[in-house]
Protein backbone atom coordinates (compact mmCIF):
# COMPACT_ATOMS: atom_id res chain seq x y z
CA UNK A 1 0.00 0.00 0.00
CA UNK A 2 1.11 3.60 -0.46
CA UNK A 3 1.11 5.91 2.45
CA UNK A 4 1.17 9.43 3.16
CA UNK A 5 2.35 11.01 6.31
CA UNK A 6 1.35 14.28 7.05
CA UNK A 7 3.88 16.20 8.46
CA UNK A 8 7.89 17.09 9.22
CA UNK A 9 9.57 16.81 12.75
CA UNK A 10 10.47 13.74 14.72
CA UNK A 11 7.57 12.40 15.09
CA UNK A 12 6.67 12.28 11.31
CA UNK A 13 9.93 10.50 11.02
CA UNK A 14 9.37 8.12 13.29
CA UNK A 15 6.17 7.51 12.26
CA UNK A 16 7.83 6.93 8.44
CA UNK A 17 10.73 4.90 10.41
CA UNK A 18 7.95 2.20 12.15
CA UNK A 19 5.95 2.05 8.88
CA UNK A 20 8.23 1.13 6.50
CA UNK A 21 8.73 -2.00 9.06
CA UNK A 22 5.48 -3.25 7.91
CA UNK A 23 5.41 -5.83 4.78
CA UNK A 24 2.01 -4.25 4.14
CA UNK A 25 3.67 -0.40 3.03
CA UNK A 26 5.19 -0.54 -0.17
CA UNK A 27 5.80 3.22 -0.76
CA UNK A 28 5.57 6.42 2.27
CA UNK A 29 5.38 9.71 1.23
CA UNK A 30 5.72 12.39 3.53
CA UNK A 31 4.45 16.15 3.34
CA UNK A 32 6.92 17.96 3.68
CA UNK A 33 8.91 15.71 5.57
CA UNK A 34 12.93 16.15 6.64
CA UNK A 35 16.22 14.93 5.99
CA UNK A 36 15.80 12.03 7.98
CA UNK A 37 12.35 11.06 5.83
CA UNK A 38 13.91 11.20 2.72
CA UNK A 39 16.53 8.01 3.28
CA UNK A 40 12.59 6.41 3.80
CA UNK A 41 10.35 7.63 1.06
CA UNK A 42 9.51 10.55 -0.60
CA UNK A 43 9.39 14.19 0.20
CA UNK A 44 6.56 16.67 -1.06
CA UNK A 45 7.13 19.76 -1.03
CA UNK A 46 3.27 20.50 0.57
CA UNK A 47 2.64 22.37 3.81
CA UNK A 48 1.04 20.28 6.75
CA UNK A 49 -1.60 22.95 6.98
CA UNK A 50 -2.39 23.07 2.79
CA UNK A 51 -5.41 21.10 3.14
CA UNK A 52 -6.52 21.44 -0.70
CA UNK A 53 -3.03 20.60 -1.67
CA UNK A 54 -2.81 17.41 0.06
CA UNK A 55 -6.53 16.31 -0.71
CA UNK A 56 -5.12 16.70 -4.70
CA UNK A 57 -2.03 14.75 -4.12
CA UNK A 58 -3.48 11.77 -2.03
CA UNK A 59 -6.20 11.24 -5.26
CA UNK A 60 -3.58 11.69 -7.96
CA UNK A 61 -1.16 9.56 -6.16
CA UNK A 62 -3.60 6.43 -5.51
CA UNK A 63 -2.87 7.46 -2.08
CA UNK A 64 -4.47 3.93 -0.33
CA UNK A 65 -3.27 5.73 3.62
CA UNK A 66 -2.82 8.83 5.09
CA UNK A 67 -2.10 9.39 8.55
CA UNK A 68 -1.78 12.83 9.94
CA UNK A 69 0.68 13.88 12.69
CA UNK A 70 0.23 17.55 13.57
CA UNK A 71 -2.32 18.74 15.60
CA UNK A 72 -3.26 22.07 13.29
CA UNK A 73 -4.57 19.68 10.16
CA UNK A 74 -6.76 17.84 12.76
CA UNK A 75 -8.44 20.85 14.23
CA UNK A 76 -8.45 22.32 10.37
CA UNK A 77 -10.70 19.13 9.67
CA UNK A 78 -8.28 17.27 7.03
CA UNK A 79 -10.18 13.82 8.40
CA UNK A 80 -13.23 15.11 7.45
CA UNK A 81 -12.31 16.57 3.90
CA UNK A 82 -10.44 13.70 3.46
CA UNK A 83 -13.35 11.01 4.25
CA UNK A 84 -15.82 12.93 2.07
CA UNK A 85 -13.60 12.32 -0.44
CA UNK A 86 -13.58 8.24 0.12
CA UNK A 87 -9.99 8.58 1.30
CA UNK A 88 -8.54 6.43 4.33
CA UNK A 89 -7.48 8.49 6.91
CA UNK A 90 -6.48 7.97 10.45
CA UNK A 91 -6.93 10.41 13.05
CA UNK A 92 -10.08 12.55 14.53
CA UNK A 93 -12.67 14.53 12.90
CA UNK A 94 -12.97 17.92 13.11
CA UNK A 95 -15.03 18.37 16.70
CA UNK A 96 -13.56 15.42 17.87
CA UNK A 97 -10.30 17.26 17.70
CA UNK A 98 -11.28 19.89 19.18
CA UNK A 99 -10.24 18.52 22.46
CA UNK A 100 -6.73 19.64 21.99
CA UNK A 101 -8.29 22.47 19.64
CA UNK A 102 -9.65 24.39 23.15
CA UNK A 103 -8.78 23.70 26.63
CA UNK A 104 -12.18 25.00 27.77
CA UNK A 105 -14.23 22.45 26.00
CA UNK A 106 -11.43 19.81 26.99
CA UNK A 107 -12.49 20.77 30.23
CA UNK A 108 -16.12 20.72 29.72
CA UNK A 109 -16.32 16.87 28.32
CA UNK A 110 -13.43 15.61 31.00
CA UNK A 111 -16.48 16.92 33.95
CA UNK A 112 -19.08 15.24 32.27
CA UNK A 113 -17.37 12.11 31.34
CA UNK A 114 -16.69 12.45 35.29
CA UNK A 115 -12.54 12.44 34.96
CA UNK A 116 -10.64 13.85 37.32
CA UNK A 117 -8.88 17.13 36.54
CA UNK A 118 -7.70 20.89 37.86
CA UNK A 119 -10.63 23.34 39.41
CA UNK A 120 -10.59 25.81 37.03
CA UNK A 121 -11.96 29.10 35.08
CA UNK A 122 -12.73 30.68 31.79
CA UNK A 123 -11.01 34.10 31.37
CA UNK A 124 -12.01 36.46 27.89
CA UNK A 125 -11.24 39.59 29.60
CA UNK A 126 -8.69 41.51 31.67
CA UNK A 127 -11.65 43.13 33.61
CA UNK A 128 -11.92 39.26 35.22
CA UNK A 129 -8.51 39.52 36.83
CA UNK A 130 -9.23 40.36 40.07
CA UNK A 131 -11.98 37.88 40.37
CA UNK A 132 -9.04 35.13 39.13
CA UNK A 133 -6.63 36.24 41.68
CA UNK A 134 -9.40 35.99 44.80
CA UNK A 135 -9.63 32.06 43.76
CA UNK A 136 -6.07 31.53 43.01
CA UNK A 137 -2.62 31.97 44.57
CA UNK A 138 -0.43 30.18 42.81
CA UNK A 139 -2.01 28.56 38.49
CA UNK A 140 -1.24 27.69 35.03
CA UNK A 141 -2.50 30.02 32.56
CA UNK A 142 -3.29 28.23 29.55
CA UNK A 143 -4.23 30.08 26.11
CA UNK A 144 -7.25 28.65 25.14
CA UNK A 145 -6.54 27.25 21.00
CA UNK A 146 -3.38 26.01 19.97
CA UNK A 147 -0.12 27.41 20.71
CA UNK A 148 2.59 24.61 19.30
CA UNK A 149 2.88 23.50 22.84
CA UNK A 150 4.25 26.57 24.34
CA UNK A 151 0.88 28.37 24.91
CA UNK A 152 0.86 27.24 29.23
CA UNK A 153 2.56 29.65 31.76
CA UNK A 154 3.00 28.27 35.43
CA UNK A 155 2.72 31.05 37.94
CA UNK A 156 3.98 30.92 41.78
CA UNK A 157 2.03 33.82 42.73
CA UNK A 158 -0.84 35.98 42.22
CA UNK A 159 1.85 38.40 40.51
CA UNK A 160 2.67 36.17 37.95
CA UNK A 161 -0.64 35.02 37.32
CA UNK A 162 -1.26 38.63 36.27
CA UNK A 163 1.67 38.65 33.88
CA UNK A 164 0.88 35.99 32.18
CA UNK A 165 -2.77 36.97 31.73
CA UNK A 166 -1.92 40.32 30.98
CA UNK A 167 0.79 39.04 28.66
CA UNK A 168 -2.09 35.86 26.65
CA UNK A 169 -5.33 38.24 26.83
CA UNK A 170 -3.51 41.97 26.64
CA UNK A 171 -0.09 41.70 24.39
CA UNK A 172 -1.80 38.76 22.59
CA UNK A 173 1.80 37.04 22.85
CA UNK A 174 0.01 34.08 21.43
CA UNK A 175 -2.47 35.49 18.41
CA UNK A 176 -6.16 34.13 18.71
CA UNK A 177 -5.05 30.97 20.63
CA UNK A 178 -5.10 33.29 23.10
CA UNK A 179 -9.16 34.87 23.13
CA UNK A 180 -9.69 32.60 25.53
CA UNK A 181 -7.73 31.57 29.01
CA UNK A 182 -8.33 28.60 31.07
CA UNK A 183 -6.84 29.09 34.51
CA UNK A 184 -6.30 26.38 36.62
CA UNK A 185 -5.68 24.91 39.95
CA UNK A 186 -1.64 23.95 40.08
CA UNK A 187 -1.70 20.30 40.65
CA UNK A 188 1.35 18.40 42.60
CA UNK A 189 3.17 15.57 41.73
CA UNK A 190 4.91 14.03 38.93
CA UNK A 191 4.28 14.36 34.98
CA UNK A 192 3.40 10.72 33.02
CA UNK A 193 2.50 10.54 28.99
CA UNK A 194 -0.29 7.53 27.97
CA UNK A 195 -1.38 7.32 24.58
CA UNK A 196 -4.08 5.25 23.41
CA UNK A 197 -5.46 4.02 20.02
CA UNK A 198 -8.81 4.79 19.83
CA UNK A 199 -11.74 3.50 17.47
CA UNK A 200 -14.22 5.33 18.65
CA UNK A 201 -15.99 2.69 20.93
CA UNK A 202 -12.46 0.86 22.46
CA UNK A 203 -9.20 2.01 23.75
CA UNK A 204 -6.10 0.17 23.88
CA UNK A 205 -2.90 1.93 25.83
CA UNK A 206 0.52 2.44 24.49
CA UNK A 207 3.14 1.73 27.41
CA UNK A 208 3.94 4.96 29.45
CA UNK A 209 6.42 7.56 29.28
CA UNK A 210 7.39 11.06 30.44
CA UNK A 211 7.73 13.99 28.51
CA UNK A 212 10.68 17.17 29.72
CA UNK A 213 9.04 20.57 28.57
CA UNK A 214 11.43 22.86 30.15
CA UNK A 215 14.47 24.04 28.20
CA UNK A 216 17.42 23.59 30.80
CA UNK A 217 18.12 21.29 33.41
CA UNK A 218 16.27 20.72 36.20
CA UNK A 219 12.91 21.86 35.01
CA UNK A 220 14.15 24.96 34.24
CA UNK A 221 14.13 27.89 31.75
CA UNK A 222 11.13 28.26 29.31
CA UNK A 223 8.21 25.70 28.11
CA UNK A 224 9.25 24.22 24.98
CA UNK A 225 7.61 21.29 22.96
CA UNK A 226 9.67 18.96 24.62
CA UNK A 227 13.16 18.41 25.30
CA UNK A 228 12.76 14.76 25.75
CA UNK A 229 10.91 11.54 26.84
CA UNK A 230 11.70 7.92 28.62
CA UNK A 231 9.42 4.99 28.48
CA UNK A 232 8.41 3.25 30.30
CA UNK A 233 8.02 6.16 33.71
CA UNK A 234 8.02 4.03 36.72
CA UNK A 235 5.20 6.63 38.50
CA UNK A 236 2.55 4.58 36.33
CA UNK A 237 3.91 1.47 37.45
CA UNK A 238 0.95 -0.43 37.76
CA UNK A 239 -1.96 2.46 37.80
CA UNK A 240 -2.13 1.82 33.82
CA UNK A 241 -5.79 -0.18 34.20
CA UNK A 242 -7.04 2.33 36.20
CA UNK A 243 -5.91 5.18 33.76
CA UNK A 244 -7.70 3.35 31.05
CA UNK A 245 -10.92 2.57 32.72
CA UNK A 246 -11.45 6.01 34.59
CA UNK A 247 -9.49 8.41 31.96
CA UNK A 248 -9.49 7.25 28.74
CA UNK A 249 -12.55 4.82 28.25
CA UNK A 250 -15.10 7.52 29.93
CA UNK A 251 -13.55 10.53 27.67
CA UNK A 252 -14.59 8.22 24.20
CA UNK A 253 -18.11 6.95 25.58
CA UNK A 254 -18.76 11.06 26.08
CA UNK A 255 -17.29 12.07 22.55
CA UNK A 256 -19.61 9.08 21.36
CA UNK A 257 -22.58 10.22 23.33
CA UNK A 258 -22.35 13.64 21.60
CA UNK A 259 -22.22 12.09 18.38
CA UNK A 260 -18.77 12.75 17.57
CA UNK A 261 -16.84 9.51 18.37
CA UNK A 262 -13.46 9.60 18.66
CA UNK A 263 -11.16 7.71 16.55
CA UNK A 264 -7.14 8.19 16.37
CA UNK A 265 -4.50 8.69 18.72
CA UNK A 266 -5.63 10.06 22.34
CA UNK A 267 -2.78 11.37 24.28
CA UNK A 268 -3.25 12.02 28.18
CA UNK A 269 -1.06 14.61 29.56
CA UNK A 270 -1.36 12.99 33.62
CA UNK A 271 -0.41 14.20 37.03
CA UNK A 272 -0.09 11.85 39.11
CA UNK A 273 0.39 12.17 43.14
CA UNK A 274 0.99 8.50 45.43
CA UNK A 275 -2.35 6.81 43.92
CA UNK A 276 -4.05 9.99 43.12
CA UNK A 277 -4.16 10.75 39.20
CA UNK A 278 -5.67 13.83 37.23
CA UNK A 279 -5.87 15.24 33.78
CA UNK A 280 -3.29 18.43 32.74
CA UNK A 281 -4.77 17.76 29.38
CA UNK A 282 -6.01 15.93 26.37
CA UNK A 283 -3.95 15.83 23.19
CA UNK A 284 -5.38 14.44 20.16
CA UNK A 285 -2.07 12.78 17.82
CA UNK A 286 0.87 10.87 18.50
CA UNK A 287 3.33 13.39 21.34
CA UNK A 288 6.42 14.46 20.32
CA UNK A 289 8.78 13.13 21.45
CA UNK A 290 6.65 10.58 23.19
CA UNK A 291 6.29 8.69 20.12
CA UNK A 292 9.87 8.51 19.48
CA UNK A 293 10.24 6.31 22.80
CA UNK A 294 7.01 4.58 22.61
CA UNK A 295 7.37 3.19 18.66
CA UNK A 296 10.04 1.55 18.87
CA UNK A 297 9.16 -0.72 21.39
CA UNK A 298 5.83 -1.95 19.49
CA UNK A 299 5.79 -5.12 18.42
CA UNK A 300 2.56 -5.31 16.17
CA UNK A 301 2.12 -4.16 12.94
CA UNK A 302 1.80 -0.39 13.25
CA UNK A 303 -0.08 -0.28 9.93
CA UNK A 304 -2.71 -3.40 11.37
CA UNK A 305 -3.29 -1.21 14.28
CA UNK A 306 -4.03 2.12 12.36
CA UNK A 307 -6.35 -0.23 10.13
CA UNK A 308 -8.42 -1.41 13.22
CA UNK A 309 -8.93 1.68 14.35
CA UNK A 310 -10.60 3.43 11.27
CA UNK A 311 -12.89 0.32 10.86
CA UNK A 312 -14.01 0.01 14.33
CA UNK A 313 -12.64 -3.27 15.38
CA UNK A 314 -9.49 -2.67 17.85
CA UNK A 315 -10.98 -5.28 20.07
CA UNK A 316 -9.49 -7.63 17.72
CA UNK A 317 -5.70 -6.69 17.93
CA UNK A 318 -3.93 -7.69 20.29
CA UNK A 319 -1.31 -5.05 21.19
CA UNK A 320 2.16 -6.50 21.35
CA UNK A 321 5.43 -4.62 23.07
CA UNK A 322 8.83 -5.16 23.61
CA UNK A 323 10.26 -5.20 27.46
CA UNK A 324 13.26 -2.56 26.66
CA UNK A 325 13.40 0.75 27.64
CA UNK A 326 13.58 3.89 25.51
CA UNK A 327 15.20 7.33 26.31
CA UNK A 328 14.99 10.42 23.70
CA UNK A 329 17.62 13.26 24.14
CA UNK A 330 16.33 16.33 21.96
CA UNK A 331 19.16 18.09 20.22
CA UNK A 332 17.62 21.47 19.76
CA UNK A 333 19.12 24.91 17.67
CA UNK A 334 20.25 27.67 20.31
CA UNK A 335 18.33 29.94 21.61
CA UNK A 336 15.16 27.71 21.19
CA UNK A 337 12.31 28.33 22.44
CA UNK A 338 12.70 31.62 21.26
CA UNK A 339 14.98 33.01 18.59
CA UNK A 340 17.51 30.89 16.97
CA UNK A 341 19.56 30.48 13.39
CA UNK A 342 18.95 27.98 10.54
CA UNK A 343 20.99 26.30 8.05
CA UNK A 344 24.47 25.39 10.78
CA UNK A 345 25.32 21.82 9.01
CA UNK A 346 25.08 18.60 11.32
CA UNK A 347 27.95 16.10 11.83
CA UNK A 348 28.49 13.25 13.12
CA UNK A 349 24.91 11.44 11.88
CA UNK A 350 26.67 8.22 10.59
CA UNK A 351 28.59 8.09 13.50
CA UNK A 352 25.72 8.05 15.76
CA UNK A 353 23.61 5.33 13.70
CA UNK A 354 26.75 2.90 13.44
CA UNK A 355 26.26 2.32 17.90
CA UNK A 356 23.94 -0.79 18.78
CA UNK A 357 20.65 0.19 19.98
CA UNK A 358 20.94 3.86 19.11
CA UNK A 359 18.44 5.59 16.35
CA UNK A 360 18.53 9.16 15.19
CA UNK A 361 15.43 10.29 14.31
CA UNK A 362 15.20 13.61 12.34
CA UNK A 363 13.25 17.09 13.36
CA UNK A 364 14.17 20.32 12.18
CA UNK A 365 16.38 18.91 9.30
CA UNK A 366 16.84 19.42 5.67
CA UNK A 367 19.41 18.44 2.70
CA UNK A 368 21.43 20.16 1.02
CA UNK A 369 22.77 17.90 -1.39
CA UNK A 370 24.87 15.52 0.59
CA UNK A 371 25.11 17.60 3.34
CA UNK A 372 22.01 17.59 6.32
CA UNK A 373 21.75 21.22 8.02
CA UNK A 374 19.38 22.79 10.46
CA UNK A 375 16.19 23.89 9.59
CA UNK A 376 13.91 24.10 13.27
CA UNK A 377 14.16 24.68 16.65
CA UNK A 378 14.02 21.37 17.49
CA UNK A 379 16.63 19.25 15.18
CA UNK A 380 17.56 15.99 16.23
CA UNK A 381 15.54 13.33 18.67
CA UNK A 382 18.66 10.49 19.97
CA UNK A 383 17.23 7.64 20.95
CA UNK A 384 18.92 4.60 22.91
CA UNK A 385 16.95 1.75 23.86
CA UNK A 386 18.65 -0.73 26.47
CA UNK A 387 17.04 -3.73 28.86
CA UNK A 388 16.42 -0.92 31.45
CA UNK A 389 16.12 2.58 31.85
CA UNK A 390 19.84 3.71 32.94
CA UNK A 391 21.07 1.68 29.84
CA UNK A 392 18.84 3.10 27.61
CA UNK A 393 19.46 6.72 29.12
CA UNK A 394 23.45 6.16 28.65
CA UNK A 395 23.33 4.63 25.32
CA UNK A 396 21.38 7.98 23.91
CA UNK A 397 23.84 10.39 25.39
CA UNK A 398 26.66 7.82 23.81
CA UNK A 399 24.56 8.78 20.38
CA UNK A 400 24.42 12.30 21.34
CA UNK A 401 28.40 12.81 21.99
CA UNK A 402 29.09 11.73 18.39
CA UNK A 403 26.77 14.71 17.06
CA UNK A 404 27.45 18.33 16.76
CA UNK A 405 26.21 21.28 14.97
CA UNK A 406 27.10 25.19 15.75
CA UNK A 407 25.03 26.35 18.97
CA UNK A 408 23.37 22.72 19.48
CA UNK A 409 21.60 22.65 23.11
CA UNK A 410 20.16 19.62 25.15
CA UNK A 411 19.49 18.82 28.16
CA UNK A 412 21.69 16.57 30.38
CA UNK A 413 19.50 15.38 32.64
CA UNK A 414 16.70 13.68 30.79
CA UNK A 415 15.88 10.13 32.74
CA UNK A 416 16.71 11.83 35.78
CA UNK A 417 13.38 11.16 37.71
CA UNK A 418 13.21 7.26 36.86
CA UNK A 419 16.60 6.97 37.77
CA UNK A 420 15.68 8.92 41.14
CA UNK A 421 13.01 5.85 41.82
Amino acid sequence: MKILIIGGGGREHTLAWKLFQSPKVKKIFCAPGNAGTASLGENVSISAEDIPSLLEFAKKNEIDLTIVGPEMPLVAGIVDVFEKAGLRIFGPKKEAAMLEGSKAFCKEVMIKAGVPTAEYVEVTSLDQIESVLEKFDKAAVKADGLAAGKGVLLCNSKEEIKQALQKILGDKAFGSAGNKVVVEEMLEGEEASILGFCDGKNVKIMVSSQDHKRALDNDEGLNTGGMGAYSPAPVVNGLEERIRKEIMQPMLDEMQKRGTPYKGILYAGLMINNSEIKVIEFNSRFGDPEAQCVLPKLKTDLVEVIEACIDGNLDKIDLQWKKESACCVVLASGGYPEAYEKGEIIEGLENAKAFENVIVFHAGTKLDGEKVLTSGGRVLGVVGLGSDIKSAIDTAYTGVSQINFNKMHFRTDIGKRALER
